[in-house]
């Protein structure tokens, strides 16, 4: 998966935004709604993955997951964003939209 996500992250055409998340992690199930209505918001003009780090740890590893969850925005094959801990749905639409332009 580590290699499919950098592979997404570096031709990926419109930006992408990452949710590195675990089920029995609380706050993690606070943000999923709110990454789940980005994902609709911002349809076409964003990708949004969710990776799971007890199934896919060396995705967590490589991307250096401190604390969970973890969001990430890439665009343009860079990191122009991260954060860790539940935020705001706000908060979130605000960087997607900085990213976006």
């Amino acid at each position: 998966m580590a290699q499919t996500l950098d592979d997404l992250i570096r031709t990926s055409e419109l930006p992408v935004f990452i949710d590195f998340w675990a089920d029995w992690c609380g706050p993690c199930k606070m943000v999923a709604p709110s990454v789940k209505q980005l994902a609709s918001e911002f349809k076409g003009k964003l990708t949004v993955v969710k990776v799971n780090v007890d199934q896919q740890p060396e995705a967590a590893a490589r991307f250096q997951v401190q604390g969970i969850p973890a969001l990430m925005l890439f665009a343009g094959g860079e990191l122009k964003w991260r954060t860790a801990g539940a935020i705001p749905y706000q908060q979130m639409r605000q960087e997607v939209l900085k990213a976006i332009g």
